[in-house]
């Protein structure tokens, strides 16, 4: 049987959305759970009311969207709230990723950043594949996009599954570091081969 789910990992800066992107750009269907997680966190999105109603209006921007820098603040300072939190939207974000690979005619690669720390995912897909590069490298990555602290930085990377955990979870994985672009595309597009999965060139 070929494969047809893919679960695409890697810590925050290790350019897991440039690996994602050349899959897209090979023909293969992305589900981005982290870009469903700010649709339903948007104004208006399904997960708003019940964030709301479990941690105020604190918690909430003046547009009703998710405050993303109080919400974080909170999360990473009690464990309990991180849990209410992935309590509303993991369950969304789950039933709404089923549906767009559902509606898919090839492989389907769902880009779940915290997947190795969720526990369930590895049983959602056939193959894990992670992005990984050397902490210092993300870093300054994030820090060069984001404009955010080095201590900023190695909190949210603190908070992840470590890289070892990471690689000894997957089926491949892919350096980044130290390379261009051509290099990075070109271990993809191997990777495509080797698994088989059906691509446009």
């Amino acid at each position: 049987m070929p494969l047809r789910r893919i679960g695409l990992t890697g810590g925050i800066g290790s350019g897991k959305s440039t690996v994602a992107a050349r899959f897209v750009e090979r023909g293969l269907t992305l589900v981005d759970t982290d870009a469903l997680a700010r649709d339903l966190t948007a104004r208006g999105g399904a997960a708003m009311p019940a964030i709301r109603a479990r941690f105020g209006d604190a918690v909430v921007a003046a547009d009703g969207s998710l405050a993303r820098d109080r919400m974080r603040d909170l999360a990473f300072a009690d464990p309990a709230a991180l849990g209410a939190l992935e309590s509303i939207l993991h369950p969304m974000i789950g039933a709404e990723a089923e549906a767009r690979a559902a509606r898919a005619t090839g492989p389907v690669v769902f880009d779940v950043p915290l997947l190795v720390e969720s526990g369930r995912w590895r049983d959602e897909v056939e193959r894990v594949l992670v992005v990984d590069c050397r902490e210092a490298t993300q870093v300054e990555r994030v820090r060069r996009r984001s404009g955010w602290s080095d201590d900023a930085v190695r909190r949210v990377i603190a908070k992840q599954a470590t890289r070892a955990a990471r690689r000894a979870a997957a089926d491949a994985w892919i350096h980044n570091d130290g390379i261009g672009l051509d290099e990075l595309h070109a271990q993809v597009d191997a990777l495509i081969v080797t698994w088989g999965l059906a691509a446009r060139a």
